[in-house]
């Protein structure tokens, strides 16, 4: 192993040294208390310390570092207290996630680390949403990511590095090549020769160096951090190194042929890097020492305080109110001002024009949502009044943009991605339900991102453009689901999503869009989430629904004069407005739930359970769900038409009449 220092410093060079030690002290006594049974996991990073080392101390300490399982280095070079890295990893309450979350899947805002999740891939975009916010504010900053050699195989890889390359974003892509994804050896995970390779495909520079060799590393990243800023493109840069432990320690290497173990014993980047720095008078054995007692002072007293940290006590009112990041605006009435009659999609147009005009720091992603204007025309001249770096096309790649979505937020900036279709949320629903909607609670980040979903049937787009798709994520803690009826509630609503600093999947009834007006204030206001609207008062029938079963609800009723309905629209579904279903349910004591979404899974099972278990004495029939037949949505009109649960409000409604 050659060491070439050029032109650094023989403090830096005794400071990598440090640097380099703390991680494999630290993971060395984490081995022998696993052994004693005092931790129960841990994830090793011994022969790979040099990556993390060399790539933290490359960079600014204010730039992002998106670490994995084996980034310890990243941890303690940027000067995480020893003492509560192992209260976090002891599940201790006084660790950086209040023992919401195990080893390394933190994040802490102010030491700039993004805390991972066990998907791995997704790492990657939420640096190009950090990298974004840099090259919008033009900070001269970078954002960093690491992968392994496995993660490289998921398509959040190769979205996050097109989408980095598209748009010029300074990010530095780190592959750790470990020679195994777990116990698959790299060769049996991909077939090119190096892993940079395939760099020159995403249009960017690729370069593959001995991830080994400290001085190698921190030097590659000091050149490409410049060189990113410099140019405003990515970089993708592979580590060639070994795993000299198991995935994690339960799992063992028996797998691992010795003669591996033996090759790369010989390479260790901690006892190669020490002979080199004795060796040219760099490091004394006295600094050595000196060295080494100060960081097994810090380890020991580390221990001390983390085993006296006693144990979590369940809090239920702290844990159910840490799902959302706190939101303190107060809804802002309409103005006495003057009101137009808009169609839904206008209002929604309307509002979203009202907050990019309102908030600077508000962006806008999508397929063909600028010049084009969107699918539906949501964002038609948005690019002309606010310029391309605001309004973004997008590549075909929703999981990267909505991890995009939320590095922007890391950043404080504000995002609003749009769904071309809500059946199309599918490809990005990992970000969503593990990113999203989790890292408050995780580690107290806010992901200040709305989705716009066009939904619904009823236009004759069959089962992939027609989908209701709103009770998978009703199901999800820590997303907030809105879903209006009317255009007064669209705009209202929409303003309100964008303010609110927690994920909002925002649902819009395609079918609505330009076949319901209604009149619409022109100033800025906002409705309440989670807040639900009676429609009409009634005294025989009450009916909870929502989206277009509201209007299905109100034609029903007309029709039928000689039945009182009380109709509710929920507007929000999660959180729900449990006061107004139990209000509902007392007016009349007859309960029809409808929802277009297929009958099994679909939130009017959730609502009826409830309204069971608390206003079961307010009842005199069972309730009663109305919903889409639990089939795939089909294509022919006629076909449609026997799907959609409207065909079926009036045998519904019969059957609560006759009870």
């Amino acid at each position: 192993m050659q060491f070439e220092p050029g032109s650094l410093s023989n403090d830096l060079l005794v400071k990598l040294y440090e640097e380099l030690l703390r991680p494999r002290m630290i993971e060395e006594k984490m081995l022998v208390l696993l052994r004693q049974g005092r931790i129960s996991k841990w994830f090793s990073g011994i022969g790979q310390e040099a990556i993390a080392v060399g790539a933290t101390l490359a960079l600014d300490n204010d730039e992002y570092i998106m670490p994995l399982h084996r980034n310890l280095g990243v941890f303690t070079a940027r000067k995480m207290p020893f003492d509560k890295l192992f209260m976090q990893w002891q599940g201790r309450k006084e660790g950086f996630s209040k023992a919401r979350e195990r080893s390394f899947h933190f994040g802490a805002n102010e030491y700039h680390i993004c805390g991972m999740i066990s998907h791995l891939g997704p790492q990657l975009a939420i640096a190009d949403g950090i990298a974004l916010a840099h090259k919008l504010r033009k900070d001269n900053k970078v954002a960093l990511a690491f992968s392994g050699d496995g993660g490289t195989s998921e398509g959040d890889f190769h979205e996050a590095l097109n989408v980095a390359a598209v748009w010029g974003l300074p990010v530095v892509f780190l592959i750790e090549n470990n020679g195994y994804g777990l116990s698959t050896p790299v060769n049996e995970q991909f077939v090119c020769k190096q892993l940079a390779d395939r760099a020159v495909g995403y249009g960017m520079k690729g370069i593959t160096i001995d991830g080994n060799n400290v001085l190698e590393v921190y030097k590659t990243i000091s050149e490409a951090r410049q060189y990113c800023i410099k140019n405003q493109k990515p970089i993708l840069i592979e580590c060639m190194t070994f795993r000299m432990r198991g995935h994690e320690e339960a799992s063992g290497v028996k797998y691992v042929p010795k003669e591996l173990f033996e090759e790369w014993a010989k390479k260790d980047p901690v006892t190669n890097y020490e002979e080199y720095l004795v060796k040219n008078l760099l490091l004394s054995e006295y600094k050595m020492n000196q060295i080494r007692s100060s960081i097994q002072k810090e380890i020991e007293d580390g221990l001390a305080k983390g085993f006296a940290a006693p144990a979590p006590t369940p809090d239920t009112k702290e844990e159910l109110s840490d799902v959302y990041a706190p939101n303190n605006r107060v809804a802002i009435k309409p103005a006495a001002g003057p009101r137009s009659e808009k169609k839904f999609i206008n209002a929604i147009s309307d509002g979203l024009r009202q907050c990019m005009s309102l908030y600077s720091n508000l962006v806008l992603m999508g397929q063909d949502i600028a010049e084009y204007g969107g699918a539906f025309k949501v964002t038609e001249g948005f690019v002309q009044q606010f310029g391309k770096e605001r309004v973004r096309n997008t590549p075909l790649c929703e999981s990267a943009i909505v991890g995009t979505a939320l590095g922007l937020s890391i950043k404080g900036y504000k995002a609003m991605m749009e769904m071309q279709f809500a059946d199309f949320v599918t490809v990005g629903f990992n970000q969503i339900i593990n990113n999203l909607a989790k890292i408050h609670y995780r580690w107290g980040q806010n992901a200040d991102v709305v989705i716009r979903m066009p939904t619904g049937g009823g236009v004759g787009a069959g089962p992939f453009h027609s989908q209701s798709n709103e009770a998978w994520f009703v199901h999800t803690p820590g997303l907030k689901v809105v879903y209006p009826s009317t255009p007064e509630d669209a705009k209202g609503l929409l303003i309100a999503a964008i303010e609110d600093p927690n994920p909002v999947m925002f649902f819009e009834h395609k079918a609505l869009y330009r076949s319901v007006s209604g009149m619409v204030p022109d100033e800025y206001y906002t409705i309440e989430i989670g807040k639900a609207r009676h429609v009409q008062a009634g005294d025989d029938i009450s009916i909870i629904t929502y989206g277009a079963g509201v209007h299905w609800a109100m034609e029903y009723a007309a029709n039928h004069p000689e039945t009182s309905f009380d109709i509710l629209d929920l507007r929000t579904l999660l959180p729900l407005d449990y006061d107004a279903i139990r209000e509902a349910v007392q007016r009349t004591g007859k309960v029809l739930l409808l929802h277009e979404d297929t009958m099994i899974g679909g939130i009017g099972g959730e609502i009826a359970a409830w309204i069971t278990e608390n206003c079961f004495e307010y009842l005199d029939a069972p309730i009663v769900r109305c919903a889409s037949l639990d089939t795939p949505v089909p294509f022919a009109i006629e076909l449609e038409q026997n799907f959609m649960a409207k065909s079926r409000i009036d045998e519904s409604v019969k059957k609560l009449l006759s009870y």
